[in-house]
């Protein structure tokens, strides 16, 4: 049994996780329209990026962004288990090999 597969492919689901993540961010934060350079509060402009983006059929995309983020968090959730189970089993053999 080798167990650096293991740690190995719990680590390679959690960088693609973070990946997956970090572009779903970035997707978001581009359908909405925000700009880090042009913050702004209050809900009138809320309304206003709402509209266009509605209107400009981006919705869609807002929600594929969405889903995606959540299925980033899974994946993460699933690999940390891994990476876990990983750790757990390493300890059991060293125990029983000392």
């Amino acid at each position: 049994m080798n167990i650096d597969s293991a740690f190995n492919s719990g680590l390679q689901g959690f960088q693609k996780a973070t990946e997956t993540a970090n572009q779903a961010a970035s997707d978001i934060a581009r359908a909405v329209g925000y700009n880090p350079e042009e913050p702004t509060l209050g809900q009138q402009e809320n309304d206003n990026m709402m509209n266009q983006n509605t209107g400009s059929g981006e919705l869609a995309d807002l929600n594929k962004s969405i889903v995606e983020m959540r299925v980033a968090e899974h994946q993460a959730k699933a690999s940390a288990n891994v990476i876990q189970t990983a750790d757990e089993n390493l300890g059991t053999l060293l125990d029983v090999s000392v």
